[in-house]
């Protein structure tokens, strides 16, 4: 088995789905500060499988120095210890309202200068800081909700995607929910709190720990609030069935089996006489897997689940027709 040639392949269909996101509807979303957070991701993920520094440095190429050296620059300030230098620059510039260079660069004289321009530049590239005037005299201010508003249902947006992510992790805390999308502190709380008060997760306190539940989650067919969520859904579900088979050191597809993905295709054109049957899957497996969760919600619903030994089936599906571009179809 190639690892590596498989690795490259999946990084390359990552890239093409995360530059398709970035240019939807003619948008250019900001992708400074992707790459660091990518690397300190894999590194944390890599940690959780056991694997040591050493290791992880060799796999990205780093000797040891120049890997720690690396992990600390983008994951703790030297000015302030425990946040990062992006989010230590970003929150002082936010209580400040607005700051010069100099003084950016005079409060955390912890961290190199260029690391510091380096992140000022990235913040705003991001659309998070606003930048005017020149040399000594550039001031930075911090971007508004104003700023940073897409539209009136921009709330709804993020509430639908912290509500996937309860749905899916829950019980969950908000330090397990923030570790899974990447929102700010008041745009989390928003969403936690507008998701209680309508009913759609509920809070639970145990001592000092709070945690966040949810009996289902829905994105109404055609609705463009859930979108984003509905992506993320998909693609997390592929990647959670993909690793719970690795996990389990089941490299090949065997009958019967309860784990997995299958993909099929075929060639059809107008007039073909299984043209609409194949264009119709989708739609025909959706049917049948929305009816199969009704029945499975609706005797739920009077029994109980048992204190353990209960399973959470995740089911995707997903269709493209290749050539409906050229016939000028986008439905």
């Amino acid at each position: 088995m190639n690892v590596n040639l498989l690795i490259d392949a999946i990084v390359r269909q990552t890239t093409v789905l995360i530059a398709q996101l970035a240019t939807t509807a003619g948008a250019r979303s900001p992708l400074a500060h992707t790459a660091n957070r990518v690397f300190l991701d894999l590194v944390r993920e890599l940690k959780q499988q056991g694997l040591g520094s050493k290791v992880i440095s060799d796999m990205f190429g780093l000797t040891l120095r120049a890997y720690h050296a690396k992990v600390a620059r983008l994951s703790e300030s030297g000015t302030e210890r425990g946040r990062s230098l992006w989010e230590a620059l970003l929150g002082f510039v936010q209580e400040r309202g607005s700051v010069s260079r100099l003084d950016i660069l005079a409060r955390f004289s912890g961290d190199e200068e260029t690391v510091v321009r380096g992140v000022l530049r990235d913040l705003v590239e991001s659309g998070l800081l606003f930048r005017s005037g020149r040399g000594d005299w550039t001031t930075f201010r911090a971007a508004t909700d104003e700023d940073r508003k897409s539209g009136d249902d921009q709330g709804e947006r993020l509430a639908h995607l912290v509500w996937i992510v309860v749905y899916r992790y829950g019980p969950v805390t908000r330090a397990q929910i923030a570790e899974r999308i990447v929102l700010d502190a008041g745009e989390l709380d928003a969403a936690l709190s507008s998701l209680v008060a309508d009913g759609r997760i509920t809070l639970s306190q145990r001592g000092q720990k709070t945690t966040y539940s949810t009996d289902g989650c829905v994105a109404p067919l055609g609705s463009p609030a859930g979108w984003e969520a509905a992506v993320f859904d998909h693609y997390q579900a592929l990647v959670t069935a993909l690793c719970t088979k690795l996990r389990l050191g089941r490299a090949r597809a065997v009958p019967g089996e309860w784990l997995g993905g299958s993909t099929y295709s075929a060639n059809v054109w107008d007039g073909h006489p299984l043209h609409d049957e194949m264009l119709g899957l989708l739609q025909r497996t959706r049917d049948h897997a929305s009816a199969l969760r009704a029945r499975v919600e609706e005797y739920n619903a009077t029994h109980p689940a048992p204190v353990d030994g209960d399973k959470r089936v995740i089911f995707y599906v997903g269709q493209a027709v290749l050539g409906l571009e050229e016939e000028g179809d986008d439905e």
